[in-house]
């Protein structure tokens, strides 16, 4: 299945936006979730989880605070890091310019592919940042 950027559906959140490049509603992949996202200078996704799901975060464009865990490292494009499953994580854009980086899950979960538990507001997470 091709995907043109005109095709491309833009989800807007108050720290970026995401594009859905695969996953069970726009590729019917059962497998393999890929997500573009950009994330606004200052903001960040904050600490989350996937219990069952693997991740692997690839730095397009931009400077990402990324945490696994409590460790915490800066990525600059070309970097990337893997997150096992039920690793808590949190990408920081820590730039001056919009941070692009794509995201990779695997199995597929649910029915948009994502599965998501926020952590930022437990101990230790809601005093690393």
């Amino acid at each position: 299945m091709f995907i043109t950027d005109k095709e491309r559906q833009e989800e807007v959140l108050d720290w970026g936006t995401l594009f859905r490049l695969s996953g069970p509603q726009k590729t019917k992949a059962d497998k393999l979730v890929v997500i573009e996202v950009n994330i606004t200078p200052g903001n960040g996704h904050n600490f989350h989880k996937h219990p069952q799901q693997e991740e692997v975060i690839y730095v397009i464009e931009g400077e990402i605070e990324q945490w696994v865990g409590q460790e915490k490292r800066i990525l600059q494009p070309g970097d990337s890091v893997f997150i096992p499953a039920d690793g808590v994580h949190a990408s920081f854009n820590v730039g001056t310019t919009d941070a692009k980086v794509l995201a990779i899950l695997s199995p597929s979960i649910g029915e948009e592919g994502y599965e998501l538990v926020e952590v930022y507001d437990q101990a230790p997470w809601d005093s690393l940042r």
